[in-house]
């Protein structure tokens, strides 16, 4: 049989072709045939809308979704914290890469000191936004949309004292500046760092061929946070953050989790620690317990909000 060449659909930002031939390289060196296909997203356009209110988890992810299922593309190449913690039917995970930095960055124009009066931050994240206010109640938060890219340039044009990213995805197309202060106080959003790839769950040559790429260590922390994201939120955008971490010498595996009323004026928090044995259901225990402690309320609380 002759070998196919897997089709790598991606969006056309910078990060997501950076993505896209990372991946394209790793499938390359192990001698598959590979094409990369960019396919525009409805979350790319739409610059000019909160990403909560567009309604959608997923809007990035969607439209290549729709272009795997047309039998467009074989596989897509997300970040994994944009992709919904439900895929659609007929679509599976196909591999987990190595997870790269997973802290929250501030960059920031001027001088830091203004952190200490009455600083104006722009993020277009309810996660970030509610963890800043928790921090500086006195702060203004503005929303900032689009890529990497056009965000760092918004930062630019407007007198904001600073912006938060994710310091993966400017470590990758090398746009880290100099003016950065890592936020490691802020816990990050569900595979923040991590890549994840997306295939056909009918596709065995494809699946095959990118399972060889998949990080075990990553794809056990990164189940961990979306089931923790999946079990409190379930289907809602909420403000949630989630960090799990294997301790090699220890074979544990820790997690913290977060979440936040939007204000950021509530914060309902999880340290745990568990043997590596317990992976499985470290993610839902550690949701259900802060369901159990005023996270359910929260979350009817939050979702009322979010409907205005």
């Amino acid at each position: 049989m002759a070998q196919k060449t897997i089709r790598i659909g991606t969006r056309d930002s910078e990060l997501a072709l950076w993505q896209a031939h990372t991946v394209q390289k790793q499938l390359q060196d192990l001698g598959y045939k590979t094409e990369i296909v960019a396919v525009k997203s409805d979350g790319d356009i739409i610059l000019d809308k909160p990403l909560y209110e567009l309604g959608i988890t997923g809007i990035f992810t969607k439209t290549l979704d729709i272009a795997m299922i047309n039998g467009k593309v074989d596989i897509a190449v997300h970040s994994m914290k944009d992709v919904p913690t439900a895929l659609p039917k007929g679509i599976v995970q196909a591999a987990v890469l190595e997870r790269a930095n997973v802290l929250d960055i501030l960059v920031y124009e001027g001088n830091i000191d203004a952190l200490e009066g009455e600083a104006t931050i722009a993020t277009g994240s309810l996660r970030r936004q509610a963890q800043w206010w928790n921090r500086y109640p006195n702060h203004t938060v503005v929303d900032l949309r689009g890529n990497v890219n056009t965000r760092m340039q918004k930062l630019k044009d407007n007198d904001w004292h600073g912006a938060v990213f994710a310091a993966a995805g400017l470590e990758r197309i090398n746009l880290k500046p100099k003016n950065y202060i890592d936020l490691d106080w802020m816990i990050p959003a569900p595979a923040q760092g991590a890549m994840v790839i997306v295939a056909m769950e009918n596709d065995d040559f494809t699946i095959d061929a990118v399972s060889q790429l998949n990080d075990i260590e990553t794809e056990i922390c990164t189940h961990i946070e979306r089931q923790f994201l999946r079990t409190l939120e379930g289907g809602c955008t909420a403000p949630i953050g989630a960090l799990a971490k294997y301790n090699e010498e220890e074979d544990t595996i820790e997690f913290q989790g977060v979440l936040l009323s939007i204000d950021g004026k509530q914060k309902l928090e999880i340290d745990k620690k568990v043997d590596i044995s317990e992976w499985k259901k470290l993610g839902f225990n550690s949701a259900q317990e802060i369901l159990n402690n005023g996270g359910a309320e929260l979350m009817k609380k939050i979702k009322n909000e979010l409907k205005k």
